[in-house]
C-alpha cells in the first residue's frame, strides 16, 4: 500500500566496495564451519569486499560467538559482522540451550551495538542437513551483512 502512494523507499544494496567485514567462526563442527566460511568469503569477494577488509576470528563453540562479536562490534572497525557455526541435535537438551542462547546472544550484540550481524549458525537435525546447507547459508549471510550495513548507512544519512 505504501508503494502505491510513492513514499520514498531505501532500496536494498549489495555494493560492498570499501566495506570492512568481521567473521566469527565456531571450531565445533569445524568441517561445517569451514564450508560456511568458504561460501561467505566467496560471496563477500564477489560483492566487492577486499580480502584485506575481511577479518576472521575463531572460537571454541557457538556459545562463545556472541562475546567475540561484541568485542569486534565495539572496536568500531567493522561495517558488519557474520556469525558462522553449526549446532547439530544430539540426544540431550543441550542442543536447545546452545541453539537458543547463541542466537539470543548474537541478536543482543547486534541491538546493543548497532552493528549488523548476519547469523549463519546452522541448527540442524543431522550432519547431512548441515552439509547440504552450509555453502548457500554462508553466501546468504554475506549478502545479509552487506545489505544491512548499507541500510544502516542510508538510514543514518
Amino acid at each position: 500500500m505504501a508503494r502505491d502512494r510513492q513514499i520514498p523507499e531505501i532500496e536494498p544494496s549489495l555494493a560492498a566496495t570499501g566495506m570492512r567485514i568481521g567473521l566469527v567462526m565456531s571450531r565445533f563442527n569445524e568441517d561445517i564451519g569451514e564450508g560456511l566460511l568458504s561460501g561467505c568469503c566467496a560471496e563477500l569477494l564477489r560483492l566487492g569486499v577486499a580480502t584485506d577488509n575481511i577479518r576472521l576470528v575463531t572460537v571454541p563453540g557457538a556459545l562463545e560467538i556472541p562475546l567475540a562479536l561484541q568485542t569486534m562490534a565495539q572496536s568500531g572497525k567493522y561495517d558488519a559482522l557474520v556469525a558462522l557455526g553449526c549446532v547439530i541435535r544430539g540426544e540431550t537438551y543441550h542442543f536447545e540451550i546452545v541453539s537458543n542462547e547463541s542466537a539470543r546472544g548474537i541478536t543482543d550484540v547486534q541491538l546493543a551495538t548497532g552493528v549488523p550481524i548476519a547469523n549463519a549458525v546452522l541448527t540442524t537435525e543431522n550432519d547431512d542437513q548441515a552439509l547440504a546447507r552450509m555453502a548457500e547459508k554462508g553466501a546468504e549471510a554475506a549478502q545479509a551483512a552487506v545489505e544491512m550495513a548499507n541500510l544502516q548507512r542510508e538510514i543514518r544519512r
